[in-house]
C-alpha cells in the first residue's frame, strides 16, 4: 500500500463558447480553484471555503472528492485525511467550476501519489464526465484552447490570443445549470445556419489573436445557442446593453451562463465589468450579483507550494 503525501494544487476557472466558438472553445483566466490534502485519520473530510462555503454535498457526490478518491485508490493509496477545497469561482454562472473540480481532484490524487502531474490526462478525465472538453482544456492545460475530435479522442489545441484582449465578466444572482441550458436548445439547426457559424469562427480566431474588435464581434455573433439561452438569464439584455455603452467590443454568454463575458480593451475590461452588474443589480438582489475583471491563466494546473 502506497503512502499518500500533503499536497497542493490548484486550477483555474474557464469560459467557453465566446459565441460562435460552441462546445469548441475555451480560455483559462484568472479565478482559481485551489485544494489541499492532509492525510491521515480513517475517512474523507471535505472542508469548503469561498463560494464554496454554502455547498451543500456529501463527499460521495462531491465532483472533486470522488474524483480524487478514485484515482489515490486506483493508484494503490487510501484516500484517508483532510481535503480543504477553496475556490474564488461562482458557482452555476459559467466560469467552469465543475471542470475545474474534476482537473483539481485528478491531480491532487496524483500529487498525494508522488506522481508527476499530467495535464492532458486531467483534460480526458474532465472532458469524458462533462461529456464535452471546451472547459477542461484550458482549465487544465492553461491558455486560450480549441478541442477537435482525433482518432484517439478529444485534442486539445493551443490558439493564438492577443495580450491587448481584455476580459470583463458580470452574472446576476440566479445561477443557471448546465442541464438547464442545454435543454434550451434545438435538436437541428437549417444547413445555412451552421454554414455561417463556421463563417464567424473564422472571424473570432483571427480577431482573437490580432485583437481586432470589429473581427471579434463578428465572431462573437451567434446562432447556435445564445438566443436560445437568453431568455433563461434575467435582466441579460440589459446587461449587454451597458456593456456596450462602457465600451465592450462584444459581449456573449459565458459558458451556459448565467453569466456574460465581455471582450474589450484591458484598460477598459474594469469598468465594462462595473457596468453590466449594475445593470443585472438593478430590481434584482444586488448582493448576489457579480462583476469584476478577468485575465488570461496560462498555467493551467499547477501545484502551488
Amino acid at each position: 500500500m502506497i503512502s499518500l503525501a500533503k499536497a497542493r494544487v490548484r486550477a483555474p476557472c474557464s469560459t467557453s463558447n465566446l459565441g460562435s466558438g460552441f462546445d469548441t472553445l475555451g480560455l483559462a483566466l484568472n479565478r482559481h480553484l485551489r485544494a489541499t490534502f492532509e492525510p491521515g485519520g480513517s475517512d474523507l473530510q471535505v472542508q469548503r471555503t469561498g463560494t464554496l462555503a454554502a455547498l451543500d454535498e456529501e463527499p460521495a457526490r462531491d465532483l472533486l472528492a470522488t474524483t480524487f478518491r478514485r484515482f489515490v485508490a486506483e493508484g494503490g493509496g487510501v484516500p484517508h485525511g483532510v481535503l480543504q477545497v477553496h475556490s474564488e469561482i461562482p458557482l452555476r454562472r459559467g466560469l467552469g467550476s465543475s471542470a475545474a473540480a474534476l482537473v483539481t481532484g485528478h491531480d491532487l490524487a496524483f500529487a498525494a501519489l508522488g506522481r508527476p502531474s499530467d495535464p492532458v490526462a486531467s483534460f480526458r478525465h474532465a472532458s469524458h464526465r462533462e461529456g464535452h472538453g471546451d472547459n477542461a482544456a484550458p482549465c487544465a492545460l492553461g491558455g486560450f484552447r480549441a478541442v477537435v475530435p482525433g482518432p484517439d479522442g478529444l485534442r486539445p489545441l493551443a490558439l493564438e490570443l492577443s495580450r491587448d484582449v481584455g476580459f470583463a465578466y458580470a452574472a446576476p444572482a440566479l445561477g443557471l445549470g448546465t442541464s438547464d441550458a442545454r435543454a434550451a436548445l434545438p435538436r437541428q439547426v437549417p444547413h445555412h445556419t451552421a454554414v455561417a457559424e463556421l463563417g464567424r469562427l473564422a472571424a473570432l480566431l483571427r480577431g482573437m489573436a490580432l485583437a481586432d474588435p470589429e473581427l471579434i464581434r463578428i465572431g462573437v455573433e451567434d446562432e447556435l445557442h445564445v438566443p436560445h439561452r437568453l431568455p433563461l438569464i434575467p435582466g441579460s439584455l440589459g446587461a449587454i446593453v451597458a456593456g456596450y455603452d462602457a465600451g465592450a467590443w462584444a459581449v456573449t454568454i459565458s459558458g451556459s451562463g448565467s453569466g456574460l463575458l465581455a471582450l474589450c480593451a484591458v484598460d477598459d475590461a474594469p469598468q465594462v465589468a462595473g457596468a453590466m452588474r449594475q445593470a443585472f443589480a438593478t430590481g434584482s438582489d444586488e448582493t448576489g450579483c457579480v462583476g469584476f475583471e478577468l485575465r488570461p491563466d496560462f498555467e493551467g494546473v499547477a501545484r502551488a507550494g
